[in-house]
């Protein structure tokens, strides 16, 4: 009598395309989860920028309310006096009891945030340019590195997605024992726990990080610039200059106006004057003010000064977005800039610029994000937990665990048909796939002479 009965589900053998794409599930792990968690650390930080930033600067972002408040110019010049430095940008506060900070440029080239009582011009207090929230920035875009550490975020980001993807075909209920949607293990000591946590975490937030990855792209030194100039030329980016002002031109990094959103990012427009006038902080905040542009508000103040002054909300949904242009002699407003004015391209992008910030949709918005970066975490250390229970015993001879791929066409069509579409997509990640299997193969290649 024939026993028809199915075998369990562990010894069910794992079939080539299966071990191919978790190989390469595990090499993506193995090569950005380190950087990935250092994201999702900062970026959880940044989410709650606004709350980390008044309670660190409290004693020098609240002042007295009055009803009287000095004239713009003269915040400028206790700015500049206090610190040698040449303002930059000014931060214009909603409420009468937040100080105005202005942003200056040194001498030597460093940047300070100056504090300023807007009622009295006194000078308050100085910061390192951006405070502790600038540093968090720099650390979630690794800028703080160097200006190439921007092409490891977008190669880290590619990589994060591919994880993602071999995530969601490894977790595909098959006929082996997979697709978990609960946590079954209830023993920690047990690889089968950290198996069930690291599955049903990535298939609740695997979504949330792949957001993530790609709404952070355009801002990465190669994908992102390529896309902005795709987005630009075929007309669905950033709106035509008004006919009355001068075309868009591209400003001097110094002169980039701040707060204007990626879509107008370092777009410029020129308000050359006969006459050697003086353009004034006070004659461009009192135009924003006529044309009822909320608080806060953001004005960059050019070097150039054939420039227009640009003052920006500071909005926290896209469909709020506005920037406007004025002349800083006459306060002629050259150009009012919305949302509704934006290409489809730029739109997009504008509103997964402020869903991955989570500033879109409030709270929900902001902790759903929040539970993206911690899902990292956890994926990366039930990842390391899993790994270190099943590690091979001789990592002394170059092993470090990785699943065998026997060679055949499905196990080829398995690892091409998800990672080769996304490095096209993402040409970075796929040179760095490149680099990635010729690394194996010295590896492979040492691992023999050396142990044979």
């Amino acid at each position: 009598m024939t026993d028809t009965r199915r075998a369990p589900a562990q010894a069910r053998p794992i079939s080539g395309a299966y071990r191919a794409v978790w190989r390469w599930h595990f090499y993506a792990g193995l090569l950005v989860l380190p950087f990935l968690c250092l994201m999702a650390l900062t970026g959880g930080l940044y989410l709650f920028k606004d709350g980390i930033d008044a309670a660190v600067y409290r004693p020098m972002a609240r002042v007295e309310a009055r009803a009287v408040t000095a004239s713009p110019d003269r915040w400028v010049a206790a700015a500049q006096a206090g610190t040698g430095g040449t303002v930059s940008s000014v931060r214009l506060p909603a409420r009468p009891d937040e100080a105005v900070r202005l942003n200056l440029d040194l001498p030597d080239g460093g940047k300070r945030t100056a504090f300023v009582d807007p009622h009295d011009a006194q000078l308050i207090g100085v910061t390192p340019f951006g405070g502790v929230m600038e540093t968090v920035k720099q650390l979630h875009s690794l800028s703080i590195v160097g200006p190439w550490a921007n092409y490891l975020v977008e190669i880290v980001a590619g990589w994060a997605v591919i994880l993602v993807a071999t995530g969601v075909f490894l977790w595909w209920p098959r006929k082996r024992d997979v697709g978990v949607a609960a946590v079954r293990a209830t023993d920690i000591r047990r690889r089968p726990f950290w198996r069930d946590l690291h599955a049903v975490t990535g298939l609740y937030a695997g979504a949330i990080i792949a957001f993530l990855a790609v709404t952070g792209m355009p801002w990465s030194a190669f994908w992102g610039a390529q896309y902005a100039n795709v987005v630009r030329e075929s007309g669905i980016g950033r709106p035509k200059a008004p006919p009355a002002a001068s075309p868009w031109a591209h400003a001097a990094h110094k002169d980039h106006p701040a707060g204007v959103g990626w879509t107008m990012e370092g777009a410029v427009l020129s308000a050359p004057h006969v006459h050697d006038e003086t353009a004034r902080l006070s004659t461009v905040v009192a135009a924003a003010d006529a044309q009822g542009l909320a608080r806060p508000y953001v004005v960059s103040i050019p070097s150039d000064p054939a420039l227009a002054f640009t003052a920006a909300r500071e909005n926290r949904r896209v469909e709020d977005a506005r920037s406007l242009y004025i002349d800083g002699v006459t306060g002629q407003v050259k150009a009012d800039i919305r949302y509704d004015q934006f290409g489809v391209g730029a739109k997009a992008f504008e509103w997964g610029v402020a869903v991955h910030q989570g500033t879109q949709y409030g709270r929900l918005n902001q902790f759903l994000m929040l539970g993206g970066c911690i899902a990292v975490w956890l994926l990366a250390i039930s990842g390391l937990v899993m790994w270190w229970k099943r590690r091979p015993p001789d990592l002394a001879r170059g092993r470090i665990g990785a699943p065998e791929a026997p060679p055949g066409p499905r196990v080829r069509a398995a690892v091409i048909g998800i990672v080769l579409p996304l490095s096209i997509l993402y040409p970075l990640t796929g040179l760095s796939l490149l680099a990635a299997l010729l690394g194996e193969r010295v590896v492979l290649a040492l691992r023999r002479r050396l142990f044979a």
